[in-house]
């Protein structure tokens, strides 16, 4: 395994174990100042103020817990890609979305991550929304 390898997972393995503790400060410490994070079924937001507004918003309304993560990356490093399960609760309803009275789901997730100069440059986060929305509608 190349060093450049070895340190992409390195750098993706320290960002998802800050999100499973819930330390936004530790997820931020691995994204590069202008970050892009690319929100499943949603818009485009670029830099770290944006991203920690997104993880804010989601705090309040969803406790979630990553299983199952298996990390992958290119032998030069610049590209590094996650598969994981969300273990999840529905916390507080959130807008366009259906009403939360704390349902749980099971998600299969994934994560698509571009890195360079030892930081996270681009995030991009895909699940399957139908799938989550059956769940918390009671119909998954």
């Amino acid at each position: 395994m190349t060093d450049q390898r070895q340190n992409a997972i390195a750098l993706v393995t320290r960002y998802y174990d800050a999100f499973n503790r819930g330390d936004v400060e530790g997820m931020l410490a691995c994204l590069a100042e202008d970050v892009v994070h690319d929100v499943n079924q949603g818009g485009q937001r670029k830099g770290k103020a944006l991203f920690r507004q997104f993880c804010e918003h989601m705090a309040r309304c969803y406790k979630e817990h990553l299983d199952d993560l298996v990390i992958m990356a290119s032998d030069d490093g610049r590209h590094a890609a996650a598969s994981f399960t969300v273990n999840g609760q529905y916390l507080k309803t959130d807008e366009g979305l259906p009403p939360a009275r704390g349902q749980t789901y099971r998600l299969p997730a994934g994560g698509f991550l571009d890195i360079a100069d030892g930081a996270i440059t681009r995030v991009a986060t895909h699940y399957n929304l139908n799938d989550w929305i059956a769940q918390v509608e009671g119909r998954g």
